[in-house]
C-alpha cells in the first residue's frame, strides 16, 4: 500500500485540520508510518475479496498502512506481525460469534462460527490490551471484543427481541436507521469534531450542514448489516450508542481516557467517502495509533 502523495497529503491535512481552537479534532501526520493490524475477515475467500478493500482504502486515505493478519498463521507469526503494528482494527465477518463463548447454547437462528477468526481475534485483543494499543471494532469486531471482555450477545435480533427495526437491510442502504449517541463519550466527541470540521463542506450522502449539527447532538443515521448485537456490555465497556426505537446497543467503548477502544455495530468503512462521521472515526483511530507508545512488556501474545 503506497503512502499518500504530497498533494493528497495536503488535501487530507486541510480536511482534517481543526477550524475551532476550542475543539479537539484529530489530525494525522501522513509523513510518519502508522501500521494497523487487521485480521482477514473470515475463512470465506469470496467474502474477504468483497469486504476487505473498503477497510484498506479507509486506512490508506487517512495515512495508515494495513498489516493483514492471515487466519492460518501460527501464534508466533501473528506475534511478529503485531510487533510491527501500533493499533488493531477488528472488521466485520459473515460468521456469528459462538454462543458457547458466553455461556449459552446456540438457537436455531444463530449462524455458524469461524474458529480461525476467533483464534486470531483473541491474539490481537490480548496484544492490544496488554500494550494499550488502540482498537477499532466494526460490526462482528464489536461483538467479538464484547465477548472477549466477558460480555454477552443477542443471538438473533428478529426472533429474540422481535424488533420493528430492520438491522440487516444490507450494504446497499446507506441510512438504515438512527442511533442515539451518549453525550460526553469518546464517540460523541468524534461526532462533534466531524460536524465542526466538515459542517459546511463534506456532508453525508443524505444530509446537509444542519443535519451534521443534529448528528453532533446525537441523531446519527447509520448503515446496518447485522442480526446479532451486544446484550450485556463486557468488563469496563460502556454503551455509547443505542438504536432509539428498540434500544439495541449500537456502540461501546472502553471506560478509559488513556486507552482508545471504540467499537460500532455499523460499517463506517462503507461510507468513508460520503460521511464526515465515518472519516472522523477512522481519523481519530489512526491519530491514537500515531500517538501510541509501547509499554514495557516483552511479550504479549507469543506462547512461552
Amino acid at each position: 500500500m503506497k503512502w499518500l502523495t504530497r498533494n493528497a497529503g495536503a488535501a487530507l491535512s486541510r480536511r482534517l485540520s481543526p477550524v475551532h481552537s476550542d475543539r479537539s479534532f484529530y489530525t494525522v501526520d501522513v509523513s510518519k508510518p502508522v501500521r494497523i493490524a487487521i485480521p482477514e475477515p473470515s475463512i470465506d475467500t469470496e467474502y474477504n475479496q468483497r469486504s476487505l478493500p473498503p477497510y484498506l482504502a479507509a486506512l490508506h486515505s487517512v495515512g495508515a498502512t494495513a498489516v493483514l493478519v492471515p487466519l492460518h498463521e501460527s501464534p508466533d507469526r501473528v506475534a511478529k506481525l503485531l510487533a510491527s503494528a501500533q493499533a488493531v482494527l477488528l472488521p466485520g465477518s459473515r460468521f456469528d460469534v459462538d454462543p458457547q463463548r458466553y455461556g449459552e447454547a446456540p438457537i436455531a437462528e444463530c449462524g455458524p462460527a469461524d474458529p480461525a477468526r476467533t483464534a486470531v481475534d483473541e491474539l490481537l485483543l490480548q496484544d492490544a490490551f496488554n500494550l494499550h494499543k488502540p482498537i477499532l471494532g466494526i460490526c462482528h469486531g464489536t461483538q467479538t471484543l464484547n465477548v472477549w471482555r466477558n460480555g454477552t450477545l443477542v443471538q438473533d435480533l428478529p426472533s429474540v427481541l422481535h424488533t420493528p427495526v430492520d438491522h440487516s437491510p444490507g450494504r446497499a442502504v446507506a441510512d438504515a436507521h438512527p442511533v442515539a449517541i451518549t453525550p460526553e463519550s469518546r464517540l460523541a466527541k468524534i461526532v462533534e469534531s466531524a460536524a465542526d470540521v466538515d459542517g459546511a463542506q463534506s456532508v453525508t450522502s443524505s444530509a446537509g450542514a444542519e443535519d451534521l449539527k443534529a448528528e453532533a447532538r446525537g441523531a446519527v443515521m447509520v448503515n446496518s448489516s447485522h442480526h446479532q448485537a451486544v446484550r450485556t456490555p463486557g468488563d469496563n465497556l460502556r454503551v455509547t450508542a443505542l438504536s432509539p426505537e428498540d434500544q439495541v446497543i449500537e456502540a461501546v467503548e472502553l471506560d478509559s481516557a488513556e486507552h482508545f477502544v471504540v467499537a460500532v455495530q455499523w460499517h463506517p468503512e462503507r461510507t468513508y467517502a460520503t460521511s464526515a462521521i465515518s472519516r472522523a472515526l477512522f481519523a481519530a483511530f489512526v491519530h491514537a495509533a500515531e500517538a501510541w507508545q509501547p509499554r514495557r512488556i516483552e511479550e504479549s501474545v507469543a506462547p512461552r
